[in-house]
């Protein structure tokens, strides 16, 4: 474990990736040009920039790679948040159901009104819908969520009916023409990312990862048990009620905006444990800045290791599964050795 290590210096290092990843692809900017073309009169290497690299950059390359970091720092953050919430290493932000009912929305708006905008509104309205139903299902005559049992219990049984809801509506999606597009959509990818997809994603994952480290302190009190976080004079109910509010708007805006993209918030957590620590003043804002950082690079990888685009979901998975078997494998040693 690096101690001592400042937040600072791993948003240097998210500055610098992103500076290099604008530049990188199958059609290659220099640094200095990436530089010149962002900076415009306050930085000038003295060559011309032609107007396909600028193009590339301003207008491909730097909404993708902004939509990558809030996407990737809005998911590692609600994994971050969840496992301290719920008490469970395992938890990330599509144990809430709140991505599987995103896509329903996405897919059933797809097959009734086409491609675009609607597809996000659909997945954004329906990823909210299950987030109400698990708070239903989950909450008693306290109503709010006073159980963290119930509530994995709950998004399991969301995520199998939106789940359900998916497989259907595949099935009666047109073979030809929609059914090859909304695949490739649930596999996640960031190649229609765009100004306006940043105005929605701004605002929306941008307030929830502020509203997550307003309670940083309080989540980590939650981490070692309810009893003491009560002694402490923490309102529980409270904090597990704007947590969840927070981690479903963050499922549902992403899920909304680049399809369904795994395993981002179960391992960048991890990570940032093994590597950097836990503590309680740096390890919600280092999981953020680890979660833009690494989904930055993936993305980067999706786009640029072959002629066709990987899916951004499939990369995840397959770089994040043997990591976490990793870390896994790590943790047994500690705890038998």
């Amino acid at each position: 474990m690096i101690r001592r290590f400042s937040p600072l210096w791993l948003a240097l290092g998210t500055l610098l990736l992103a500076l290099f990843c604008l530049g990188a692809g199958r059609y290659a900017v220099s640094p200095q040009h990436v530089l010149s073309i962002l900076l415009g009169p306050w930085f000038s290497d003295g060559a011309a920039i032609t107007p396909l690299e600028r193009s590339v950059v301003e207008g491909i390359r730097l909404p993708r790679v902004l939509l990558a970091a809030f996407v990737g720092a809005g998911l590692a953050g609600a994994g971050a948040a969840l496992q301290s919430l719920l008490r469970n290493p395992l938890a990330e932000p599509q144990l809430l159901g709140v991505s599987s009912g995103a896509a329903f929305g996405g897919v059933l708006a797809f097959l009734l009104v086409g491609d675009g905008w609607p597809v996000v509104a659909g997945a954004f309205v329906f990823g909210m819908l299950a987030l109400v139903m698990v708070f239903w299902l989950a909450t008693g005559a306290s109503r709010q969520p006073s159980n963290s049992v119930l509530l994995v219990l709950a998004g399991i049984v969301v995520s199998a009916v939106f789940a359900a809801g998916v497989s259907l509506t595949k099935l009666l999606a047109d073979p030809q023409n929609q059914l090859p597009a909304i695949v490739f959509w649930l596999m996640g990818s960031l190649s229609a990312a765009d100004s306006g997809k940043l105005i929605l994603a701004v605002p929306v994952i941008g307030s929830s990862l502020l509203l997550l480290w307003s309670l940083r302190f309080s989540l980590m009190a939650l981490a070692v048990g309810e009893e003491d976080a009560r002694s402490l004079g923490i309102k529980v109910g409270r904090v597990r009620l704007l947590t969840l509010l927070a981690v479903g708007l963050i499922a549902a805006c992403s899920v909304a905006l680049c399809g369904i993209v795994g395993w981002v918030g179960l391992v960048v957590p991890h990570l940032v444990r093994l590597l950097l620590g836990s503590g309680h003043r740096t390890f919600m804002l280092n999981c953020m800045l680890g979660g833009a950082a690494y989904l930055i690079a993936v993305d980067t990888l999706a786009r640029s290791v072959s002629a066709l685009e990987i899916p951004l979901g499939v990369l995840t998975a397959l770089l994040g599964a043997p990591l976490f078997a990793i870390l896994v494998r790590r943790l047994g040693r500690s705890v038998n050795g």
